[in-house]
């Protein structure tokens, strides 16, 4: 017999309760599904990044002809670079 999920006042407290407890006293893991969460974003994390002026602005003239975000478009470049690196 499972134990009984007691009840939390926050999420912060759920958080801690999971981190000192194995869940598969609570839960039977043995009808669990895989699921895909197709539309779940990874963290993220806002840095300072000092560039020239000129090159932002030539960032933001290849972003409205993407019609992206500059931001958006200097991610997709940062994230190609990062993928072609890595495969060398």
């Amino acid at each position: 017999m499972k134990k009984k999920i007691p009840k939390f006042k926050n999420e912060a407290e759920e958080r801690l309760f999971w981190l000192k407890h194995d869940s598969s006293e609570y839960l039977d893991w043995s009808d669990a599904e895989d699921t895909l969460l197709p539309k779940l974003k990874p963290s993220t994390r806002s840095i300072s990044l000092r560039l020239p002026e000129s090159m932002i602005e030539e960032l933001k003239v290849l972003a409205n002809k993407r019609d992206v975000p500059y931001q958006s478009l200097l991610k997709i470049f940062i994230s190609e670079k990062i993928d072609a690196e890595l495969r060398h």
